[in-house]
């Protein structure tokens, strides 16, 4: 009886511990009751708002003709055109039709859950992170164009995200090579995901040996291979030209963030590499003086790099590598994607899906108050919901990216590495 009591006292106090810890930590509850409250809006937004034909039509008749044994790429199209998504992408499709026949019902149910679990994968990202306060949590789950991406348009967009921030999860657990075959699986979904590939290479170098880089981008590598292996061995140059075109010019109507620039500008050569100048300057820059401040900059990154693998092959024994923040990973990705947004030369409405999750936490790593904060998000917003696009929503758009960028220029970068338990700490504990 004694011990019966005994182990029912300590698991009260156990529960009185958890219920405690609840209280003190409000994100977990609140994230819990965000993914319940959002998976019941998404459950009306499908019974209830109409769904809007755009691309599924399409996407159904390029998987038909895959699955009818088609393997040239410039074969497969639509009534939107021909395909021009890597061959993931018709692996991914080519399920839902199987799964839901081609009907647009079941599909929106489908993606439903998509959107419920990359929310719940972006949740865990924000909790692991610690940045943002529990409360600005709800902010992931109020934009209307990001629902609308998920369950009323059906766009390939959303399992490239998803599995983006799988790959993120997977590389903040330090899980690097299972990370970069989860980021090759999304790259051959869409390619809009290479946005991240800049900022990923130097945290892979920060983080890892000489050894360990060309194997992790080997293995990323090997699966752009083997998804694209039947197009590969029966009509290489089409696969490779049309599923990997970083020369497409996008039509200027459906542009959301140079709406203001003249049409002739805007599909001008001059314009795409004004833009590509930009973006790669701003890389740089970003590299150089935040996110490799605390080693000296980007160049004392290269150089202590190639110290190493002088030793490795001096000494023929692996160095030792250092472990990364999760705030300094999430934050390197996030913001060398919004620079890549910035710099777009087209954004189109389903491209808002590709940075959406970034906003809450780059806005709360700006020195800005709350307040400014909200305001800036809810302004992203708006001009995303303005349909068609205008002079005006655009040239806010920019102002409000700029804005958020200089807002990141200026806040003081974290420090990037786990710090190792010092020797004075281990005293102390021994002490006690």
């Amino acid at each position: 009886m004694a011990a019966k009591s005994a182990a029912t006292r300590k698991s009260s106090h156990r529960s009185n511990n958890f219920i405690q810890k609840l209280i003190k930590i409000p994100k977990i509850p609140f994230a819990i009751a965000l993914l319940i409250a959002d998976s019941i809006l998404v459950a009306l937004i499908i019974a209830y708002v109409p769904y809007t034909k755009i691309d599924w039509d399409a996407y159904m008749s390029q998987v038909t003709g895959f699955i009818e044994g088609e393997r040239d790429y410039s074969n497969l199209k639509g009534d939107t055109g021909p395909l021009v998504y890597p061959a993931g992408f018709l692996y991914i499709y080519s399920a839902i039709q199987y799964v839901t026949g081609g009907q647009v019902f079941p599909a929106q149910i489908l993606f439903g859950f998509l959107y419920i679990l990359d929310l719940a994968i972006v949740v865990f990202i924000y909790l692991k992170t610690d940045v943002v306060p529990w409360w600005a949590l709800s902010l992931l789950s109020l934009s209307k164009r990001v629902h609308s991406i998920f369950v009323l348009r059906l766009f390939n967009d959303c399992f490239a995200t998803t599995l983006l921030h799988a790959a993120l999860v997977s590389i903040i657990c330090q899980k690097w090579h299972l990370g970069l075959v989860i980021f090759s699986g999304a790259v051959s979904i869409k390619m809009n995901v290479l946005l991240y590939a800049p900022p990923l290479l130097l945290l892979m170098v920060k983080a890892m040996d000489i050894v360990g880089v060309i194997s992790a981008l080997a293995g990323a590598a090997l699966v752009q291979i083997l998804i694209g292996l039947p197009f590969i061995l029966s009509h290489p140059a089409s696969y490779i030209s049309k599923a990997f075109n970083l020369g497409r010019v996008f039509i200027h109507f459906w542009s959301v963030n140079f709406k203001f620039v003249p049409q002739e500008i805007f599909v001008s050569k001059p314009f795409a590499l004004s833009l590509l100048v930009a973006h790669l300057s701003l890389l740089l820059v970003f590299a150089h003086y935040r996110w490799c401040r605390h080693e000296g900059g980007l160049f004392a990154v290269v150089h202590s790099k190639i110290i190493q693998l002088n030793l490795r092959v001096a000494q023929r024994n692996p160095c030792p590598t250092k472990v990364l923040q999760a705030d300094h990973i999430v934050t390197t990705m996030f913001v060398g994607n919004f620079i890549g947004i910035i710099c777009a030369r087209s954004l189109h409405y389903q491209f808002y899906s590709w940075y959406f999750y970034c906003l809450p936490y780059l806005l709360w790593k700006t020195p800005f108050p709350s307040l400014l904060r909200l305001l800036l998000f809810a302004a992203v917003e708006f001009c995303w919901n303005v349909f068609p696009s205008n002079i005006y929503s655009s040239v806010l758009l920019l102002c409000v990216h700029l804005i958020i960028l200089g807002g990141l220029w200026i806040s003081s970068p974290e420090y990037p590495y786990v710090e190792k338990k010092t020797e004075k700490s281990t005293s102390k504990k021994k002490a006690r």
